[in-house]
């Protein structure tokens, strides 16, 4: 998933507490401003999605996953949007 590489490469750069799961790396960007911590907070639950996507995906509800694709993807837009704003504002 491109949101955790990206949050971790931040996460490094920035020198900031290693997160201990995919979830707190999109938190950890919240607490440091780089994304506002409610989109944050929204966000972080996908990121745990993955470890569900790649470790236990005989148990997905396909309806619940389909949801996701078709009403959530504005989200990862909005990440792309945030993490811009961040690097213009670091390297502008």
């Amino acid at each position: 998933m491109y949101v955790i590489d990206i949050c971790e490469m931040i996460i490094s750069s920035e020198r900031l507490k290693r997160p201990d799961t995919y979830r707190e790396a999109v938190l950890i960007l919240g607490q440091h401003n780089i994304l506002p911590m409610t989109f944050a907070e929204k966000l972080a639950p996908a990121a745990g999605f993955r470890n569900v996507l790649v470790h236990m995906y005989t148990d997905i509800d396909l309806e619940k996953l389909y949801s996701h694709l078709q009403n959530d993807i504005d989200d990862l837009e909005l990440f792309a949007e945030y993490i811009a704003k961040y690097l213009l504002s670091k390297h502008g």
